[in-house]
């Protein structure tokens, strides 16, 4: 379940973001200076998983260790 949520959570980081850049218009501003509006959303969905997965995966352990438990 939580996976499942992880996933849920960070496309729907990436939709509003690329809603939200298209809107303001940040898509053909990128356009003009020769930087690809698809490849931003990809680098931003890379880096976005990677931090939340690393986040997923040690938050058990911490709270574990920080209420000193087994």
């Amino acid at each position: 379940m939580r996976i499942l949520l992880f996933l849920a959570t960070n496309l729907a980081v990436i939709l509003v973001a690329s809603f939200t850049l298209k809107l303001l218009g940040v898509d053909s501003y990128l356009a003009q200076n020769g930087i690809q509006y698809g490849s931003l959303l990809a680098f931003a969905a890379v880096f976005g998983f990677a931090g939340a997965i690393v986040s997923l995966l040690i938050s058990k352990p911490v709270a574990k260790w920080s209420t000193k438990q087994r």
